[in-house]
C-alpha cells in the first residue's frame, strides 16, 4: 500500500437524476472549489469486480466500508502512483446519511435487492474469520504483521505472482489451519470478486477480518501526523519519538514501565517491517489490524492510539 495515495482524503458526489458520480481530493476541492479539477471525471462508471462486475453504480452500492472500483485508463489526471495498476480501489468510509436517506425516499428507480451470492460470500468469510478468532484473539499483532511481511517479500520476490500454493503455505507457515473445503470456498469467492487477480492484502483481510472505518481513520490520523513531509513513509527515528507509553494500562497498573512498553512496541514493529530503518502505512496498519482484532470496544482501541501518539 501506498502510504501517501491510502492517506488521502477524497470528497465524492453521486447524481440520482443520471446515476452518474464524480470524486474530488478533499484538500485541493476545499481550498479552490470553482477551478478544483476532479479525482474521478462526472460520469456513469461500472463496477469493475465482483458480482456485480459491468453494472452501474447505484445510490444502494454506497455506504460506510463499500468499495468502488475503477479504470485507471478512464482517469488521465490521476497520481502517477495510482496509476501504475490498471485498476483502483476507493474505500467510503463517511456518508451523509440524511441526503441517502431523502434520496432513497424520493428516488422511484428500482435498485435490485442485493443478490443472494452476495450473502454466501459474506457467510463463507465469516465462517473462516469465526474459526480462527480464538488463536488470532492471543496472536493477533504478530501473525498479521507477520503475514503482511512475509506476503510483500514474496509479492517483490516473484515479481508480483503469488499463486494460489504460495496463499495455502502462508496460512500453513503461520499456523492459520483450515479445512481444505474451507480454503477452496475462500478461493473461490476471493478469485470471482478480483477476476482473476487476487490481491494479498484483500486476502489477509478476508480470513482475519479488518477495523470498521471509525477505527481506521484514527489509524490514518495517526500516520499523517507521523509523516509530515507526505511521503508515505516514516523514519523509524521518528516512531521512536513520537511513541508514548505514559498511559499504558499495563504502566497505570504497574505492571510494566514505560521504557518496557515502548522497546516491545518497537521490536514488533521492527520485526514486521521489510526495511527495519522506516515503517510504511501498510506495516503500520497492519500492526493496528492485528491489535483491534483483541480489542472490543471501539472507545478503549482508539484510546490507545490517542495516549501512544497524542491525537
Amino acid at each position: 500500500i501506498n502510504g501517501r495515495d491510502a492517506c488521502r482524503e477524497l470528497i465524492g458526489f453521486y447524481f440520482t437524476c443520471d446515476k452518474s458520480l464524480t470524486i474530488y481530493e478533499y484538500r485541493k476541492f476545499g481550498k479552490n472549489r470553482t477551478n478544483a479539477l476532479p479525482f474521478i471525471l462526472k460520469g456513469i462508471y461500472m463496477h469493475q469486480r465482483g458480482q456485480k462486475k459491468g453494472k452501474p453504480y447505484t445510490l444502494n452500492d454506497f455506504f460506510v466500508g463499500a468499495d468502488l472500483t475503477f479504470l485507471s485508463l478512464q482517469h488521465p489526471g490521476l497520481p502517477e502512483s495510482v496509476k501504475q495498476k490498471p485498476l483502483f480501489t476507493i474505500r467510503v468510509t463517511n456518508i451523509d446519511e440524511m441526503a441517502k436517506t431523502f434520496l432513497k425516499t424520493y428516488n422511484m428507480e428500482n435498485e435490485e435487492n442485493p443478490i443472494k451470492e452476495e450473502d454466501d460470500r459474506k457467510k463463507t468469510l465469516r465462517n473462516v474469520q469465526d474459526n480462527l478468532r480464538t488463536k488470532l484473539s492471543k496472536r493477533g499483532v504478530r501473525i498479521v504483521s507477520g503475514l503482511g511481511k512475509y506476503f510483500r517479500e514474496l509479492d517483490k520476490k516473484q515479481n508480483r505472482i503469488i499463486t494460489k500454493a504460495d496463499y495455502r503455505q502462508a496460512l500453513k507457515a503461520f499456523h492459520l489451519e483450515v479445512t481444505e473445503e474451507e480454503f477452496e470456498s475462500l478461493w473461490l469467492v476471493l478469485h470471482e470478486d478480483n477476476n482473476g487477480e487476487l490481491d494479498y492484502t484483500e486476502f489477509i483481510r478476508a480470513i482475519l477480518g479488518e477495523m470498521n472505518e471509525y477505527r481506521k481513520a484514527f489509524v490514518r490520523k495517526a500516520y499523517m501526523k507521523l509523516d509530515y513531509n507526505k511521503i508515505g513513509r516514516v523514519p523509524m527515528v521518528d516512531i521512536k519519538k513520537c511513541y508514548c507509553a505514559r498511559k499504558h494500562p499495563q504502566v497505570v497498573a504497574g505492571n510494566a514501565t514505560q521504557e518496557e512498553i515502548k522497546s516491545s512496541f518497537l521490536e514488533t514493529l521492527e520485526d514486521a517491517c521489510s526495511n527495519p530503518s522506516e515503517v510504511s502505512f501498510g506495516e503500520f496498519e497492519d500492526y493496528y489490524e492485528g491489535l483491534s482484532i483483541g480489542i472490543l470496544d471501539d472507545e478503549d482501541f482508539i484510546n490507545i492510539l490517542r495516549n501512544s501518539w497524542g491525537i
